[in-house]
């Protein structure tokens, strides 16, 4: 309840609010109990005692309009404040008294939830760290998020509300710390054995001393590559602070994608391959033909090259494949020489 940055402090003061209200009921239902429970004591003689009554319609009317009007007064407050604290909303503004400046671009940081630990890939700066995560004051941070493992939750209770991280998907979460400072992040979501040691520190930053931070990362002599990340990825509990210097290009891809080992097929890929028609039995002889065709330049003409016998539906395949209602161009059959 003594946030650093904007966007904990509206949520904040959303809890406020909504105790305040419920409040408008709660206390009166306990000084009417505890008054209830004294005047009409077996031992107090004067109380009337009415055993006949069963209703009232001026009671009713006060028992059942006022937490009505403190509902309706919830929803709306819930509901405006919910959509402007989407963790998928670029942020309208730094704090209460200053404004969004339109030439800073937001600092994006990929976030990998691991068994026991996490890890942060800063792509702008091409390092990464593992439980330790840095960022600069009064400058909007974009969190990518995924998960090599279960479901898990990422939380900086300073910074911004709390969202998950999952396998195979990317959430997003937007927020920014206003005062210079080191803060606590955690999981906050049970995950196994490590679960109450997967914590990390969020260091805020001026400009300065985040150029400074990234530049002592940037010296390490390891580098996140295919290979680290699999041994990274390796359950461990209460792991140490660790820097890479390097990260190799399009690991994030591969990360969210589930297939950082040579072994694997990217699930994008796999989903390709699914939205072709499937590989049945005979995709188990053909992955390295279907390894990258989510990347290939025209899916239209490798649909044609797979699923001939489909040519005539590839209009309506392919839409769905992008998941948008759009005119396919006609596509030409391979035929045979």
């Amino acid at each position: 309840m003594n946030p650093a940055g904007d966007v904990a402090a509206q949520q904040g003061d959303l809890i406020i609010y909504a105790t305040v209200l419920m409040l408008i009921v709660i206390v009166p239902v306990l000084v009417m109990t505890l008054f209830f429970a004294f005047k009409y004591r077996a031992d107090n003689k004067e109380a009337t005692y009415d055993p006949e009554w069963d209703h009232s319609v001026s009671l009713e009317i006060v028992v059942w309009s006022v937490p009505l009007a403190i509902i309706i007064c919830l929803a709306g407050l819930t509901w405006v404040a919910t959509h402007r604290l989407d963790p998928y909303r670029d942020l309208p503004r730094i704090s209460a008294t200053k404004p969004i400046d339109q030439n800073v671009s937001p600092l994006q940081v990929q976030v990998v939830a691991l068994d026991w630990k996490w890890l942060f890939i800063y792509p702008e700066y091409n390092v990464a760290t593992v439980n330790e995560m840095a960022v600069i004051v009064d400058r909007p941070v974009e969190l990518k998020l995924t998960s090599s493992t279960v479901m898990n939750a990422f939380y900086v209770p300073d910074m911004v509300g709390m969202i998950y991280a999952m396998a195979g998907m990317e959430t997003e979460l937007n927020g920014v710390i206003n005062s210079a400072g080191t803060y606590e992040g955690f999981a906050s979501h049970y995950n196994g054995t490590g679960f109450s040691r997967m914590r990390f520190d969020v260091q805020a930053l001026d400009e300065a001393g985040f150029e400074e931070w990234t530049a002592k990362v940037a010296s390490a002599e390891q580098a996140l590559d295919r290979r680290s990340f699999v041994e990274l990825d390796q359950p461990s509990i209460d792991e140490d602070v660790r820097y890479y210097g390097s990260v190799q290009e399009g690991l994030w891809q591969r990360i969210l994608n589930m297939c950082v080992g040579d072994d694997e097929l990217c699930m994008n890929d796999m989903m390709m391959v699914d939205a072709l028609g499937g590989g049945g039995i005979a995709g188990l002889y053909n992955r390295e033909l279907y390894r990258g065709l989510c990347s290939a330049d025209n899916p239209q003409g490798v649909f044609a090259i797979l699923r001939p016998d489909l040519v005539d539906r590839a209009e309506e395949i392919t839409a769905a494949m992008d998941l948008l209602p759009h005119e396919t161009p006609q596509m030409s059959v391979p035929t045979e020489n």
